[in-house]
């Protein structure tokens, strides 16, 4: 079969209209909508408020305790022996699936201040209301549960490792050094928050810096929160937003925002604090999800297939033509 120039100009003109969503192909036709997640009224969070982290790390220590992880040390301390007698993890990995992190600048006095201050971060998955991992993953590797809204990995990974690239907070863990890895990353004790429980990390807080709850109850004490005047007084619950047992203790300048409440399409994970959210390594975002712009493209592209259906048309088409062309020139052969 040979194609001209022409037709074959035709056939790519042909398939890239369709690509695009040409009008004129399609008639009015338009962009479809990206399948979003709507989170329920049942859709649960953590709200992790920096002012009240006094980095004891007994949520990372409860994390691995519920969650069943191991122990993890320095090289520096395998290489000299010393293995399983501490947890040392610099950072998330695929052994720790939260971590307090420590901020400080000059002589460090003053805690909640940036300037000669220092500060606690919790690093944990932030459990997108539009997750980025579970868009970019080909196998269905991510599912976010309908009604709790948690993101949880699951065993169909085929280890592409696009969940670790399209994550903005830098959050999924790959297993480099097994024949049949797995991805970890927090998934809020899933396990525990199905049959009514905590997450580990809320449960064990001492100072209350990381409470459960609703998503919509945590962001309304977030909101209350940043209201209050430095030094006020404020009954903050330990481990639930609801809890009847809180702490009554002056707060906070807070910084005038709710990280998380909008970043990328807005999280279950949110974070207040009295320092700069940059400094403490958390992303600058834009209120509109990457997931939301790159599968409004792909579901344009490939609505019903159009695009590969189109180009298969005008091959067919082509090929057809060609070899018409071919037959009548050969019965002119005959009959001359």
């Amino acid at each position: 079969m040979t194609i001209n120039r022409r037709d074959f100009i035709k056939v790519l003109s042909f398939g890239a209209a369709a690509a695009t969503g040409s009008n004129t192909l399609f008639g009015n036709s338009t962009i479809s909508k990206t399948s979003k997640h709507t989170l329920s009224k049942d859709a649960v969070g953590i709200l992790y408020d920096a002012t009240l982290c006094i980095g004891c790390k007994a949520c990372e220590v409860a994390c691995k305790r519920v969650n069943g992880m191991p122990v993890e040390n320095s090289e520096w301390e395998k290489m000299h022996g010393i293995e399983d007698a501490w947890d040392s993890g610099s950072d998330l990995s695929t052994k720790t699936l939260n971590k307090i992190k420590m901020y400080k600048h000059g002589s460090a006095t003053v805690k909640n201040r940036e300037k000669n201050g220092f500060s606690f971060i919790k690093r944990a998955c932030m459990h997108c209301i539009e997750p980025a991992c579970e868009s970019a993953c080909p196998v269905s590797g991510f599912t976010k549960d309908p009604k709790t809204g948690i993101v949880v990995w699951n065993e169909s990974c085929c280890g592409c490792r696009y969940c670790e690239i399209a994550c903005p907070y830098n959050i999924p863990r790959f297993e480099y050094d097994k024949a049949i890895p797995k991805v970890f990353k927090c998934e809020m004790c899933s396990h525990l928050v199905s049959v009514g429980g905590v997450p580990g990390c809320c449960d064990s807080c001492p100072s209350g810096a990381s409470i459960f709850g609703k998503v919509d109850d945590i962001l309304e004490e977030a909101r209350k929160r940043i209201a209050l005047k430095a030094g006020e007084e404020y009954a903050y619950p330990i481990s639930t937003v609801h809890d009847k047992e809180k702490q009554i203790r002056p707060t906070e300048k807070y910084i005038n925002y709710i990280y998380g409440e909008n970043e990328a399409g807005g999280t279950q994970y949110i974070i207040l604090s009295a320092v700069p959210f940059e400094i403490l390594g958390l992303p600058k975002l834009p209120e509109k999800s990457a997931v939301s712009t790159s599968e409004t493209i792909q579901h344009t592209i490939y609505k019903g297939l159009i695009a590969p259906i189109a180009l298969l048309v005008g091959l067919a088409f082509s090929a057809h033509r060609t070899t018409r062309k071919h037959q009548l020139a050969e019965e002119n052969t005959i009959h001359e």
